[in-house]
């Protein structure tokens, strides 16, 4: 994954165990390998050479409501898509959007669409040719 110029996402959920799952298999297979797990929330490290290290955490927040907003991730080719597509169907995710081209979102936009177990919705997207 190319560098997508955030720091981190820092992420509610309603309860943890619900979504960790699909979060661990998504994660994990982005390179997020460095996982730090605390009592109500759970960090997702990708550490690169230059030192930097871009995280994913999920904090447990009792009352969290998943709402319309997406968190739409960068992957090299369409293929990349295709494999993290599988990784997340396999892990669990609800309201799961098979990979196909998104012509209203421009002549390249290929992308997969899902949620995890509480309803926070997610894309895995590829805008190249390929």
């Amino acid at each position: 994954m190319a560098n997508s110029g955030y720091d981190h996402v820092d992420a509610r959920v309603g309860e943890l165990a619900k979504v960790r799952p699909l979060y661990d298999a998504l994660f994990t297979a982005m390179g997020y390998v460095d996982v730090h797990v605390e009592t109500d929330s759970v960090g997702y490290h990708r550490p690169n050479e230059s030192g930097s290290d871009p995280f994913i955490w999920i904090v447990e927040e009792k009352g969290h409501r998943p709402n319309g907003t997406r968190i739409a991730f960068a992957a090299r080719s369409r293929a990349e898509v295709d494999r993290l597509a599988k990784i997340t169907q396999e892990a669990g995710a609800r309201a799961f959007e098979s990979p196909q081209l998104i012509a209203e979102y421009g002549p390249n936009y290929y992308a997969t669409f899902f949620e995890d177990g509480e309803g926070n919705k997610m894309e895995i997207c590829c805008r190249r040719e390929q």
